[in-house]
């Protein structure tokens, strides 16, 4: 891709990219993620760099207990390249294990906190992680996939949450059972936080990093056919995109004085970078929530974290947005301190945007992004009178968006007719984990990688999605698989055949539905079989719905029509939605 190229392309040339964003930018090849956090705790130390119920942490302590708990990595054989699984909540620990599993070479497997068994011990397995990282709430888990060999893991390195919260949240939180009492570690296993008291900051090795080849981060995303895949992310590929992101803010982004809520899961890319990574590259604080939803009524701890640290940014999913306008007590509480609002996962309601910028005089603006993209490759602008509602804005500095022919992903489409979405640009994943056939797949002859998204551009340069190429349901921005959660239905004695389906929900964007047939002489309600899925997939993939249905509309070659039963749910709902299959 040629600068030259980019400068002719629609968004450029239709007069509305702003003036103050810069179009091309410098990305280092010599920049490690891990030196973000040393420069932050180099040039501010005496900043707070986290705040976790009320305690906090400066950076030059945060940089000092990652290398503490980078040497303990190392002492246990840890070394570059190797394969870490981080299977944590919002918390200091995730940070500190994410810079220190960074500074040795190694490479970040995060795992979702929802996930049961199979759905961890797959992932495990397929990235050949044999360390993994988790909270005392879920080491029984881990442990007993451990012990009925079902995996092979050297090390179980066990946090609580006991240890990074102030006392008096301490207290407060056992006292009222928020806060599990802590777990006894088996002998076999390893305090997290023996292991940051007992390593030495001093002793850890330099280690040789190539930010262009060497991986960073596998992280999970879904697969159209039900199998979750790695995609591999380099230092490279995630530090461009924190580049491209501090470019997007106008005003720009204050070093050292801005504030961020972590409210998102860090275990997915949208969170880790658009929030962690955005904090400690402007040596800023940031505020770690477990759960966004805690408290009663719902999301009053988060609406109570807002008023009393008064963050600058507050980075969410439309169901949050949505949560929170609907508080019965929302009136109440002052959030004039958020200055920029970033949406992405799901769409954006357009009233929800106005009704959150007039509560809390942020600008609010819808973004695009993939995890195979680091995640970001388009935004609203941020400069007055730049957003569009119902687009996604334009691609970010250096990024080239085009359209493709859904059915010849190498046949570029003209301005305004619609296909499917594909990106090019410093951000874009360059494999999947030991996936060659998916990759070569998913980008075309030119190198664009195809989104899978459908979506157009309108005469000024603005994209618009308007629907997805395969069938995908999003939860709350979290993708659920249709053939995931019909495999499983399918294991129920009584059930002939399922189609699961996304409808419309008015917080979560979407839930999930399963249209089931019986077997002739069998019984079962939709109650029984929404039980029978719970403790075997994350909570967000379970039906919330279930229909029974005598047979299911089939094409002429026998193919069960999603989008027949899809389109039927979105337009008893009054919506739209355009699938292909």
């Amino acid at each position: 891709m040629v600068i030259s190229e980019l400068d002719n392309r629609p968004w450029f040339t239709g007069g509305l990219w702003p003036e103050e964003i810069a179009k091309h930018l410098d990305y280092p090849k010599d920049f490690p993620i891990y030196q973000f956090l040393e420069e932050a705790a180099h040039e501010y130390p005496d900043n707070i760099a986290t705040i976790f119920f009320d305690a906090k942490i400066k950076y030059k302590v945060l940089w000092e207990k990652v290398l503490r708990f980078a040497d303990s990595l190392q002492k246990l054989g840890i070394s570059k390249g190797d394969r870490i699984g981080i299977y944590l909540p919002n918390c200091p620990q995730f940070v500190i294990a994410f810079f220190a599993i960074n500074r040795l070479g190694a490479t970040i497997v995060p795992f979702n906190t929802q996930y049961v068994d199979y759905e961890l011990t797959y992932q495990l397995k397929d990235s050949g992680a044999r360390t993994i990282i988790c909270i005392d709430i879920t080491y029984d888990r881990v442990r007993r996939l451990r012990d009925k060999s079902n995996v092979e893991l050297d090390n179980i390195i066990v946090a609580s949450l006991h240890d990074e919260i102030s006392r008096s949240k301490r207290y407060i939180g056992i006292l009222t059972a928020k806060l599990p009492l802590r777990k006894r570690i088996h002998a076999q296993d390893i305090s997290f936080q023996k292991m940051v008291d007992e390593g030495d900051p001093k002793a850890v090795p330099k280690v040789e990093i190539d930010p262009v080849k060497d991986l960073a981060l596998i992280q999970y995303t879904g697969g159209t056919t039900g199998v979750s895949k790695g995609t591999n992310l380099s230092h490279y590929n995630i530090v461009s995109n924190q580049i491209q992101l501090t470019n997007i803010y106008h005003p720009p982004l204050t070093q050292g004085e801005e504030c961020f809520v972590v409210a998102l899961p860090l275990f997915h890319i949208y969170a880790l970078n658009t929030c962690m990574l955005a904090a400690v590259n402007t040596a800023s604080k940031m505020i770690l929530l477990t759960d966004p939803l805690a408290g009663r009524p719902m999301l009053q701890d988060l609406l109570e974290t807002l008023y009393k640290y008064k963050p600058t940014f507050f980075h969410a999913v439309p169901a949050l947005y949505v949560g929170l306008l609907f508080h019965k007590d929302i009136k109440d509480y002052d959030l004039s301190s958020i200055r920029a609002c970033l949406s992405g996962a799901a769409p954006l309601p357009e009233q929800v945007m106005w009704n959150f910028e007039e509560l809390t005089g942020a600008n609010v603006v819808e973004g695009y992004g993939l995890t195979e993209t680091s995640p970001v490759t388009h935004v609203n602008p941020f400069t007055p009178g730049g957003k569009r509602s119902g687009s996604i804005g334009f691609p970010i500095a250096d990024t080239d968006a085009r359209i493709f022919d859904r059915n010849d992903g190498n046949k570029e489409l003209p301005q305004g007719e619609e296909g499917e979405i594909g990106v090019k640009g410093p951000q874009v994943f360059s494999a999947y984990w030991k996936k060659p056939q998916e990759t070569a797949d998913v980008f075309n002859e030119e190198g664009y990688f195809l989104t899978g998204d459908i979506g157009y551009i309108d005469p000024e340069g603005y994209f618009f999605i308007s629907g997805r190429k395969k069938n995908m349901i999003d939860v709350s921005g979290l993708k659920v698989y249709p053939r995931e959660v019909e495999e499983l239905i399918m294991e129920h004695p009584a059930i002939q055949e399922v189609a699961v389906v996304g409808v419309p929900h008015k917080i979560r964007g979407e839930q999930v539905m399963a249209f089931v047939a019986l077997k002739d002489d069998e019984t079962a309600s939709a109650e029984e079989i929404m039980e029978f899925c719970k403790g075997r997939i994350a909570r967000y993939k379970i039906p919330r719905k279930v229909t029974f249905i005598d047979e299911l509309p089939r094409s002429a070659i026998g193919k069960v029509l999603h989008r027949e039963l899809r389109d039927m749910m979105w337009k008893k709902a009054g919506k739209k939605r355009s699938i292909d299959s």
